[in-house]
């Protein structure tokens, strides 16, 4: 699980806002947060989890607010980090109900759209709150997808305006896939993608017809779009292809391509190898990559192997606003940065200013923890054992009234599946100014983090335990 914090909210009393992959996910309050620590504390022993901040008889000064704002944001950061605490069901429950808390959600039974990356539309009848393992298991049945392959695909939120698309985030099992889209609003879709970065894993895939034609769509729409580069030849033995029906040869050649598999960002700004470089950055297989120029066919890149980055981290900061009224929420400018060996005994950090620099950090986790996975001989289908035990938990809302709910909470079995065909065509004040946040890239789930007043200032560093030292040859 990752987030960019929680930040602090003027209500009648205190509560704190949580956002995940650069988007608002709940609002919760002290004792709710302490209320989940007391259950994790018996769930996993209190010498499994980090320091809470305790309890307080009198009213806190405005000094211990932040400071309780302070150790909680710690606490989640650190919790979140160890993979057993953040796929619990406790855990992901809590996030899950708060979601559903937060937007006053009902439980009732919709249709929900899901697209292939050729617009064809998939509609499954879910619960509302059916998290998101649950949609994405509604999907494979209508597509009757084979089990063993679903771990392969996983839905992407993405904000789409005439034919320009562009990828938001990938949605997290602790979230509803209904609420969360909702929340997004209009001009927003869910979308089914590979999640793997490796296209090695495709020489099983492209021999089952379910998975052939997942990838073929998302190959077609990629070179459509020129997120993968197709020099003129290689288009028209493409189309050529394409016209046969020949889609797994279409795959074969595609994955020859330049950035084949490859998610395309918005244009950015970065400092490489100027300062205030306006740049398109990409990131795939196991490379993050600097088109310099705006001409697709030009060579002007630089190429970033994920195994030369020592560390990185997100910094987000808010702006302030011109506009004094209340009301209007502060701007958030969001940086990636990462220490790159340039060449031996030679580091050098880069910054990127980006709307997206969570999605980027995001990808970078996926690709480091796909290369540790493969070198300890995981296959991309084996998942952990959650050590949650079955049965129920309590979550307590905002009002302090508690009620007990089952760890299948979000896991109702959605009923049928319809596939379509492809059509073309609490305002509050917010306290707090920045928040650094360093990505730990050896864990499945990477921190949480949060907001502080004052200038920005980043979180102690994290080794990268897939980063090689490399001589000058290599270079």
């Amino acid at each position: 699980m990752r987030s960019r914090g929680i930040n602090k909210q003027v209500l009648t009393s205190l509560a704190y806002n949580l956002h995940v992959n650069g988007a608002f996910h709940c609002t919760v309050r002290y004792r709710q947060l302490y209320n989940l620590y007391d259950q994790l504390r018996r769930e996993f022993g209190p010498n499994s989890l980090p320091p809470f901040p305790p309890k307080k008889l009198l009213p806190l000064t405005p000094t211990q607010t932040e400071e309780r704002r302070a150790q909680l944001e710690k606490f989640i950061q650190l919790v979140s980090q160890d993979q057993r605490i953040a796929t619990s069901d406790v855990f992901t429950g809590f996030l899950l109900s708060a979601q559903q808390e937060t937007q006053n959600a009902k439980e009732e039974i919709v249709s929900l759209d899901i697209h292939l990356m050729n617009w064809q539309k998939i509609t499954v009848r879910v619960s509302s709150l059916a998290r998101t393992s649950t949609v994405m298991e509604a999907v494979c049945n209508a597509l009757k997808l084979d089990e063993k392959y679903t771990s392969y695909f996983c839905i992407y939120l993405v904000s789409k305006c005439n034919n320009d698309l562009s990828v938001e985030r990938r949605l997290q099992d602790f979230e509803s896939a209904y609420l969360s889209l909702k929340s997004a609003g209009s001009n927003h879709f869910l979308v089914i993608r590979k999640s793997y970065w490796d296209s090695s894993y495709e020489e099983e895939l492209l021999e089952d017809k379910v998975c052939l034609n997942l990838l073929y769509v998302q190959a077609v729409s990629d070179i459509e779009r020129g997120w993968t580069r197709a020099d003129g030849d290689s288009r028209r033995k493409l189309v050529a292809l394409q016209a046969r029906g020949s889609k797994k040869e279409y795959l074969q050649r595609a994955k020859n391509l330049k950035f084949y598999g490859h998610i395309q960002f918005r244009a950015c700004v970065c400092d490489y190898p100027q300062p205030n470089t306006t740049v398109t950055i990409s990131a795939g297989g196991r490379d993050l990559v600097f088109h310099l120029d705006s001409d697709p066919a030009s060579e002007n890149k630089a190429y970033f192997r994920v195994t030369r980055i020592k560390c990185w981290r997100i910094t987000t900061s808010l702006s302030d606003s011109n506009d004094s009224s209340h009301s209007s929420p502060a701007k958030l400018k969001l940086e990636l940065s990462f220490e790159y060996l340039m060449s031996k005994d030679h580091l050098r950090w880069i910054c990127i200013r980006s709307d997206q620099a969570i999605l980027m950090s995001v990808c970078l986790q996926g690709m480091v923890d796909e290369l540790l996975s493969k070198r300890h001989g995981v296959k991309n289908e084996e998942k952990p054992e959650k050590t949650s035990r079955r049965g129920s938990w309590n979550y307590m809302k905002r009002d302090g009234s508690s009620h007990q709910i089952s760890s299948n909470i979000g896991r109702s079995v959605s009923t049928d599946g319809i596939v379509q065909n492809a059509n073309r065509e609490e305002t509050n004040n917010i306290i707090g100014r920045s928040k650094g946040q360093v990505r730990k890239i050896t864990e499945k789930f990477s921190s949480k983090h949060g907001i502080k007043n004052g200038p920005s200032s980043p979180k102690p560093l994290v080794e990268n335990d897939a980063f090689e030292g490399i001589g000058d040859d290599d270079l």
